[in-house]
């Protein structure tokens, strides 16, 4: 058997750039900033239009300067700057508009409220010639390093079916902001698994889906479950299935994403859904058929989780690129743009409905 020890972690900048960050809530706290502090990379600056979060967020992190408004921390951007733009989807266009042509920009998923939103962004990008990505982490967390290596090095074989399920109790009240939405799960949610597939399998010829709310949470009326199945055609079979209000106890909780393959299978617990924000421990398994041998399911020990590590990933590749280091950008709004092609095909099939029964 070829020998294991996959890589786990995302391949960092030769010279990184510096950060300016465009909005300082939740994620900057709970996943950006503690990301960059492992990776070293050094933010110069922050604006939030709330000077209150704005104030906290450098007494927190130690924050070297804190702007006053955003035209402020775009002229006083370093010209090499990374801006690092973490506002909600209906913002982000507003803020490209304002960004100096030809710089690097990274964009807190999602790519705008809509299919409609995603093309105006990616019209501002190209118009303004920005070097800009969506922080699409997931594809970077280290159990999807490691098990997009030892897929790409053949040890499963090829792909026959991919699964990613979530049942689980999410505490909807951490994010007011989604409350009035139309659009909650899937473009909130199960946006990181359908943009991982994507990035293993390409995009889907087509989709099937349906999303809905939970009689629990009947405020959040953009849905808290969803059921997404990707087309590849004969294979590999890809479901995505989420259920955020299963409010019965952590024992029959799950959170899994599962490869398997023709010459074996991997099955990770993504341990951050569970018990959100503490989360769970991750667990990383394989089992690969040895010809003559038998099978057994194995342990791999992962370094990091999907929080904070996932969003080293999202920025040394945008870095690398900016730098001239890399000649792809995997999660740029060129590529993202066909996820939230994906998210928009999802909808339209959730409020189309399955086919009628034939007359009997």
């Amino acid at each position: 058997m070829p020998a294991l020890d996959p890589r786990q972690k995302a391949i960092l900048p030769a010279e990184p750039l510096p950060i300016v960050s465009i909005g300082l809530g939740g994620i900057v706290h709970d996943a950006h900033y503690p990301a960059y502090n492992i990776a070293g990379f050094d933010v110069v600056g922050g604006f939030d239009i709330n000077a209150e979060r704005a104030a906290m967020t450098r007494e927190k992190f130690g924050l070297a300067r804190i702007y006053g408004s955003l035209a402020e921390a775009i002229d006083a951007a370093p010209d090499s700057a990374v801006f690092d733009i973490a506002v909600p989807g209906s913002a982000i266009a507003e803020i490209l508009r304002e960004i100096p042509q030809r710089r690097a920009v990274l964009i807190q998923k999602p790519m705008g409220d809509d299919l409609a939103a995603a093309r105006d962004i990616l019209r501002i990008c190209r118009e303004r010639e920005l070097v800009a990505a969506i922080n699409f982490q997931l594809r970077f967390a280290p159990f999807v390093i490691a098990a997009r290596d030892m897929i790409g090095r053949g040890l499963i074989g090829e792909l026959y079916d991919i699964e990613f399920r979530v049942q689980c109790n999410t505490p909807w009240h951490l994010w007011e902001f989604l409350f009035p939405l139309p659009r909650v799960e899937i473009l909130y949610h199960s946006i990181h698994y359908i943009d991982l597939i994507r990035s293993f399998c390409g995009t889907p010829k087509s989709v099937y889906a349906k999303t809905l709310s939970h009689p629990s949470a009947p405020d959040l009326r953009g849905g808290t479950r969803s059921m997404v199945i990707m087309d590849y055609g004969e294979n590999p079979r890809v479901n995505v299935m989420t259920n955020h209000s299963h409010a019965y106890g952590a024992e029959k909780q799950q959170s899994y994403l599962k490869f398997e393959g023709g010459k074996g299978a991997i099955q990770i617990r993504a341990g951050l859904n569970l018990n959100y924000p503490e989360g769970a421990p991750d667990r990383f398994e394989y089992i690969l058929l040895e010809d003559g041998g038998a099978a057994n399911w194995q342990t791999l020990d992962i370094e990091g989780s999907w929080f904070p590590e996932a969003f080293i990933g999202t920025m040394a590749s945008l870095m690398r690129y900016a730098n001239g280091e890399s000649k792809t950008l995997p999660t740029s709004v060129e590529d993202a743009i066909q996820t939230m092609a994906t998210v928009e095909a999802a909808y339209e099939s959730s409020e189309g409905g399955g086919t009628p029964l034939p007359q009997v």
